[in-house]
């Protein structure tokens, strides 16, 4: 899987994790709370490789912050939203200069009345919001569908199993 591309062998377990470095470097399984999501992809592609010949790293050097985590302590959501909140996603601001549109797509997610915390996925250019209950993440899907059709919305939830289940 990792001869596929660095970030392939976290998608082929059904677990959460932290990833670091390309996206080989993984954290213990987490444990994390239900939560309420939507996500958005405004149906642009952003190739990986192109947002990391942003960031300008040199030869084996690697992105993302490399301090530890106990996973126990993200179990409760305020913990989580606390630790997502202090640490960003490295890849979000080069893959916005090659594709501007995702910040649009964090700026709706964030206008949304009930919306915690709003971050781009991975390298791009699906973008996800996290929300207090199920209700409001499909009336925030529903208000985001309606005003751009052309976007791809959908209402989830992350489980601790990390399981997706969807509306």
């Amino acid at each position: 899987a990792r001869q596929t591309g660095a970030d392939v062998p976290v998608c082929l377990e059904s677990h959460g994790r932290l990833m670091r470095g390309i996206g080989e470097i993984l954290s213990a399984p987490l444990d994390l709370p239900a939560l309420p999501a939507v996500l958005v992809n405004p149906g642009v592609a952003v190739p990986t490789k192109d947002v990391f010949a942003k960031l300008g790293l040199r030869s084996g050097e690697t992105c993302g912050s490399a301090d530890e985590i106990d996973p126990r302590r993200l179990k409760d959501r305020d913990a989580l939203m606390a630790y997502l909140g202090q640490h960003p996603n490295d890849l979000e601001r080069r893959a916005v200069a090659l594709e501007p549109v995702i910040a649009q797509v964090l700026a709706a997610l964030s206008d949304q009345k009930s919306c915690g915390f709003a971050r781009m996925s991975g390298s791009g250019a699906t973008c996800f919001g996290l929300f207090g209950s199920d209700r409001e993440a499909a009336d925030a899907a529903q208000a985001l569908a309606s005003a751009r059709p052309a976007w791809w919305v959908a209402a989830t939830v992350l489980n601790s199993a990390d399981k997706i289940a969807s509306d």
